[in-house]
């Protein structure tokens, strides 16, 4: 019988991804982290309430409701996952799964599934709190769809990113690096609010990176067809949202596996046995 490499490491990474799923859910530590920020973001829109956009009758909260939970996805993806590879780096479980065949690959497929979990927990309370919180939100069907392929997509985008940089970070106290560049890059990314009043170099450049074209998903989804008219163009431009966060996730799938094995090769088990006798020395 042939055995398919895709089809085996596309296994491995769904029986990963579920024992992985299960760890967080049922260990209280990691589901206190993974409510966190959604909690967070609950009490953010509470304070809210009762507030409106100056001169119109539109809630704040509602306007605000889009940018919550894209910022949810890039915290889980990006920052979740980069923090996730420094500990199985260090621990050995990626020496492992480079062992493997198509352990590289079951790897980050194992990462999108738990992250895919955990963020999407967060986007379901925002999407509950929401729509109570603020009775003027009304999704229509066609919402829906979009908010889900968005929500999608975005999360597959940022979590491969999120693995990439996590592979390329030279020692785990770097991850803490990350959190300056990747904040200016969402701040000009159009995540909480439209691009429009910021200089066109950085409209451009904010362009380039996947968070842009999440925000304007999300909000294109989630806020009434007038309120286009402060975006690019007065238009929401849903195909070019689908085709921009397509590309990121095909170019993440395909380069995050390699990425993690040149970074594993760089690995040996006196490497890990190494680090693990300084971590006892120094708890000591």
């Amino acid at each position: 019988m042939t055995v398919i490499p895709g089809t085996t490491g596309a296994r491995l990474g769904l029986k990963r991804g579920g024992i992985e799923i299960r760890q967080a859910f049922t260990y209280w530590p990691d589901l206190a982290q993974t409510l966190a920020l959604p909690v967070l973001s609950v009490a953010v829109l509470l304070l809210l309430r009762g507030h409106h956009l100056s001169g119109t009758a539109f809630s704040l909260g509602s306007l605000t409701l889009p940018g919550l939970l894209g910022a949810n996805i890039v915290v889980g993806a990006l920052f979740g996952v980069s923090m996730q590879i420094s500990p199985d780096r260090e621990d050995g479980t990626l020496l492992r799964a480079k062992a493997i065949p198509s352990g590289m690959s079951a790897y980050v497929l194992g990462k999108v599934l738990l992250t895919g979990a955990t963020t999407l927990v967060g986007a379901v309370v925002l999407l509950i709190v929401g729509p109570l919180a603020f009775p003027g939100v009304a999704v229509s069907a066609a919402g829906w769809l979009t908010l889900l392929w968005v929500l999608l997509l975005g999360l597959l985008a940022c979590v491969c990113l999120g693995v990439t940089i996590g592979a390329l970070l030279p020692r785990p106290d770097f991850v803490g690096l990350m959190l300056l560049p990747v904040a200016a890059i969402t701040a000009i990314s159009g995540i909480f609010y439209p691009i429009t009043h910021l200089p066109g170099w950085l409209q451009a450049t904010g362009q380039v990176f996947p968070m842009y074209w999440m925000g304007l998903g999300l909000r294109a989804a989630l806020l009434p067809p007038a309120m286009r008219a402060v975006e690019l163009n007065g238009q929401w431009r849903l195909p070019d949202v689908l085709l921009v966060l397509v590309l990121w996730s095909a170019a993440g799938l395909a380069a995050a596996p390699p990425v993690l094995r040149r970074m594993a090769r760089k690995e040996s088990g006196a490497r890990v046995a190494a680090r693990r006798e300084r971590a006892m020395l120094r708890a000591t």
